[in-house]
């Protein structure tokens, strides 16, 4: 920071004549003492932010899509931009990628998902996870998802807006990078929901009547 540089010992002179330029100094550093406010406040709102879940986590991907599917999911405050993934530094994943995902980020304040699937390929053998199937959907606070596919037989969009700047978001749980396109809206409802994901993430995911085995076929 530049208050680190400037600091009053470095740019008041004391030996300086009255109406010399001993003032300078001194405005200089006060000048980036405000411009360090701003920065500051920053920081502060961004640690307020990741406590409350607002923000979503920041990880490697391992770089294996792994496959979500329900009869429905029905959401409030939602918004859709992309963003990349980063697999860690020297994945055998990364083939000629160079590591990188180009995503889909969706990310849903709260969400309600019926019979959820998920699935992922171990070396021809599948790990098959399923809940909510038994009437009490799957709830999730603070979800956002990263896919390179979308599918659904219906979707619907409550107050949509297309085309906004993402950064300026404030009905999903998340924003964009600064410039990029996306969309919001206050609800969504997908009917037969399917998702080729490379990364989940949520403040809380409550998943009744879990079950998780491995299986010959995915989801």
């Amino acid at each position: 920071m530049a208050l680190s540089e400037d600091t009053p010992e470095e740019n008041t002179n004391t030996s300086l004549p009255e109406g010399g330029s001993g003032r300078r100094g001194r405005v200089r550093f006060r000048r980036a003492a405000l411009m360090g406010v701003p920065a500051l406040a920053a920081a502060a709102t961004l640690v307020v932010l990741t406590a409350q879940g607002a923000l979503a986590a920041q990880f490697a991907i391992s770089g294996m899509p792994f496959t979500v599917t329900a009869d429905s999911m029905e959401g409030r405050g939602f918004g859709q931009f992309g963003a990349l993934d980063n697999m860690a530094e020297g994945s055998p994943n990364a083939g000629d990628t160079g590591g990188q995902v180009l995503v889909i980020v969706t990310a849903i304040r709260e969400a309600e998902l019926t019979r959820l699937c998920q699935s992922v390929e171990l070396g021809g053998t599948f790990l098959h996870i399923t809940a909510g199937g038994e009437g009490t959907p799957v709830k999730a606070s603070g979800l956002t998802t990263d896919s390179t596919d979308i599918s659904g037989k219906l979707a619907d969009f409550d107050n949509i807006e297309i085309g906004g700047d993402a950064s300026t978001f404030e009905k999903p749980p998340v924003k964009g990078p600064l410039g990029s396109f996306g969309q919001q809206a206050d609800t969504v409802t997908i009917k037969d929901l399917r998702q080729t994901n490379y990364a989940t993430t949520a403040v809380r995911f409550t998943l009744p009547d879990l079950h998780m085995s491995f299986s010959s076929k995915g989801c």
